[in-house]
């Protein structure tokens, strides 16, 4: 039988409870999930929670960033599989909206996660967000596609700062799919601005 390396059990840990986390948040809620239940549920206990992530505040974070990398995972997808590079755009930041009816991404990323960590515009991911689109504005203000009068750093944050905005009001409407219905063409109609 092979022993595993430190690295390899602090990964198994880490992931261990963060599967658990996530499965708790999105069941409970952040406030409501119990660390003694969901480090039980990992067969793990407290003080592994605290030594790999600080505390609950932590862990959400880690669940989180989790959540958000297969959100950009499946984001990407759906960029590559469009039928151009500006419905590319268009496609990927619709989809963003649209992961706001999913229960794991309304209740975690979208309820709790900006309750907990603030403003979902100062996490980490944001930034990058922001320069992935403007990196995409510019490629199509070179195919003449976008207008170059534009600055791309301003459309780019104004695009995530709207899409993010819609969907926290999707997610936390009494009913967000009539709100996405509303929400999709005017993102859509707002964007065309943009358009030559």
């Amino acid at each position: 039988m092979s022993r595993r390396s430190r690295p390899e059990m602090i990964a198994e840990t880490r992931a261990k409870l963060i599967a658990a986390a996530r499965k708790a948040f999105a069941a409970h809620g952040y406030a409501e999930a119990s660390m003694d239940d969901l480090t039980a549920a990992a067969g793990l206990t407290r003080g592994a929670l605290y030594h790999h992530f600080g505390g609950k505040q932590g862990l959400l974070e880690a669940v989180i960033e989790q959540i958000d990398a297969e959100m950009a995972d499946r984001l990407s997808a759906i960029a590559a599989a469009a039928p151009s590079r500006w419905e590319g755009l268009v496609q990927e930041n619709i989809g963003y909206i649209e992961l706001a009816l999913e229960p794991d991404v309304q209740r975690i990323m979208l309820r709790d996660g900006p309750a907990v960590l603030g403003d979902p515009a100062n996490w980490p991911s944001a930034l990058a967000c922001i320069a992935s689109i403007r990196g995409n504005i510019e490629r199509l203000q070179a195919d003449g596609v976008v207008r170059a009068d534009i600055d791309a750093e301003a459309a780019a944050r104004m695009i995530t700062g709207s899409s993010t905005d819609a969907a926290l009001w999707i997610a936390n409407s009494p009913d967000p799919g009539a709100t996405s219905r509303r929400v999709i063409p005017a993102f859509r109609a707002m964007l065309e601005g943009l358009l030559n």
